[in-house]
């Protein structure tokens, strides 16, 4: 198997193209929603769709959607570095001398969240001397720094949706207006207001395809970074449950030991 050198660890190549799959992910889906618009901009429906709306909520929907994919981006970027920093986290922690790895609060670990939490996992097991060791709370921390600010995510998609459904009523007021002054024996009238009216659904209509669609696009991309998040904290219970938290509560029984045989010495004739 062809090895990644890290440091002075060489991993398995499979595990640094797993730590970029996320990333890569959102790359291919970025990539399609790209070659759609494209080609929806060359069939000019994005032009007929800005030209009719007159209220430009459609092209505000645009925009935000733009900026969230960004955000995205910056969060599925984070989250994989993270991914990256557990991986190699594990693989120090399962080497022959794993266990020296927690000494001097974990400073030899690599750097990330997952580090942080094992660092504040060994200083709360030595200030307990080493008994029995509950990382629920730690891990509930951690979990909300994992998380970040994914829920701009769900926060955009309501967002859009409600801004498509504010143009579909300003639509319907825009088409609905003219009917009160409506006079059927005026024809020039009549030709004004059925024009008003054309320019009410087109507006209801765009509003509502845009929102629509910028909420379920964001929502899918948010799901895919939330299912990244959510492995990289997986990955670090199994890590710290299987090497960390044993090697502590190994560090205070030998320590128990160590006093336990301090005190025969010494009662010792």
């Amino acid at each position: 198997m062809s090895t990644v050198t890290i440091g002075r660890m060489a991993l398995p190549a499979g595990d640094d193209a797993s730590e970029r799959s996320a990333l890569l992910l959102w790359m291919i889906f970025t990539g399609l929603s790209v070659f759609a618009v494209v080609l929806l901009w060359r069939f000019g429906l994005i032009r007929l769709m800005v030209a009719s709306d007159r209220t430009y909520i459609s092209s505000l929907i645009a925009v935000l959607y733009i900026v969230t994919c960004g955000h995205c981006f910056w969060r599925t970027r984070a989250i994989a570095r993270e991914g990256a920093a557990a991986r190699r986290c594990r693989a120090v922690l399962a080497s022959v001398d794993g266990a020296k790895a927690l000494d001097a609060g974990a400073t030899s670990l690599p750097p990330g969240l997952v580090r942080d939490h094992i660092a504040s996992l060994a200083t709360k097991a030595a200030a307990q001397d080493y008994r029995a060791v509950d990382q629920t709370l730690l891990l509930r921390t951690l979990a909300d720094r994992l998380r970040g600010s994914n829920g701009f995510g769900a926060f955009v998609s309501d967002t859009l949706m409600k801004l498509g459904l504010l143009g579909t009523i300003i639509g319907f007021i825009i088409m609905l207006a003219p009917i009160a002054t409506l006079d059927a024996a005026d024809k020039a009238a009549m030709k004004t207001s059925m024009g008003l009216m054309s320019d009410g659904m087109a507006v209801a209509m765009y509003t509502t395809l845009a929102g629509l669609v910028g909420s379920i696009l964001v929502r899918i991309q948010y799901y895919m970074l939330d299912a990244a998040t959510q492995r990289v904290f997986s990955d670090a219970v199994m890590m710290t449950e299987t090497y960390v938290t044993p090697a502590l509560e190994r560090k205070g029984a030998d320590k128990g030991a160590g006093k336990g045989l301090g005190k025969g010495l010494e009662t010792s004739p």
